[in-house]
């Protein structure tokens, strides 16, 4: 090749590299636009909310005056020196395992007995799944009549079975319980659902070739299908924890964090601070740490379950 035909080449090849670069510029730009619509929302509802949020709670701001002034890491200091702080986080430890590992073992156990063919399997299903539909509200203010100490079912079963009757919501004993009782009656259902789907995804022939080896429906059970519905019971216990996290409705229409702050959770903690206190700069601080709290279980719940099903 000649020295001329080079230089003519090399004219070219910048042209095409400078139509590329455009090209690509281009469609950066295109996929931007697709995502603006969605994106926009969520800053102005959710990240600059979130960050002003952050902001707020190094602050004195008593959600009435216009005047605040900032206080660092005051609010932060004060909740963590606070005893009412670390017994609503144990009360949300105590609510959210009490109530993510019945509701999983419940649901699994429902999608088990509902996966086989038997007439009518649809409207049990139905049935399972029809309080994850209803309304907390609903179901907590029905629940506050079962619990009713003089005329309640709970306590009218406990006395067909010659128990002593339980002061339910009015005993910082039970009042815990029965909001738990409560919140794995309206979820135990939609974790049915999930589990339901995974256990149609197990390939049959695991079973039948498990049965030819002499394999029990135990041994079946559990070296079948637990380590490969392990990653919906992952997804089940973050969506679940995450979820519990910002439970509200049915301790405030049950207990309404009582009796003696037996039933206070974080976030109900919030909300007495925020509207019944009007200590905006605490509230705000609180919930900073449910959304910390909130992050780190994700991110320790998601490598547990790598490594588990890393080991199955």
């Amino acid at each position: 090749m000649t020295t001329t035909s080079l230089k003519e080449e090399k004219p070219l090849v910048i042209h095409k590299k400078a139509v590329h670069s455009k090209r690509n510029k281009w469609s950066g730009l295109k996929k931007l636009l697709f995502v603006l619509p969605a994106l926009i929302p969520l800053l102005v509802f959710w990240i600059f909310p979130m960050l002003y949020s952050v902001y707020i709670s190094f602050t004195n701001w008593d959600f009435m005056s216009e005047d605040y002034d900032f206080v660092g890491l005051e609010n932060y200091k004060n909740l963590l020196s606070s005893q009412g702080f670390y017994e609503a986080f144990g009360n949300t430890v105590y609510f959210m395992v009490g109530s993510i590992i019945p509701t999983m073992v419940g649901g699994l156990l429902l999608a088990l007995l509902v996966h086989k063919k038997m007439a009518g399997v649809g409207f049990y299903r139905t049935i399972l799944f029809s309080p994850w539909i209803t309304p907390m509200v609903a179901v907590s203010i029905v629940w506050s009549w079962i619990f009713e100490p003089r005329v309640g079912v709970a306590n009218w079963i406990l006395s067909l079975f010659h128990l002593p009757q339980l002061e339910w919501l009015g005993s910082s004993t039970w009042a815990m319980p029965a909001v738990i009782i409560v919140t794995v009656w309206k979820g135990v259902g939609w974790a049915m659902i999930f589990y339901l789907d995974a256990l149609k995804k197990i390939p049959p022939d695991l079973y039948e070739a498990a049965s030819l080896d002499g394999a029990s429906k135990w041994y079946q059970f559990r070296h079948i299908t637990l380590p490969l519905i392990s990653p919906t019971t992952f997804f089940l216990s973050i969506i679940l924890a995450i979820d519990l996290l910002q439970a509200y409705d049915q301790i405030q229409i049950l207990t309404q964090g009582g009796p003696s702050n037996s039933t206070r959770t974080l976030l109900y903690m919030y909300y007495q601070s925020a509207f019944e206190q009007f200590n905006v700069g605490e509230a705000t601080a609180i919930a900073t740490v449910i959304i910390v709290l909130a992050a780190l279980l994700s991110v320790v719940q998601f490598w547990i379950s790598k490594k588990w099903v890393h080991y199955d």
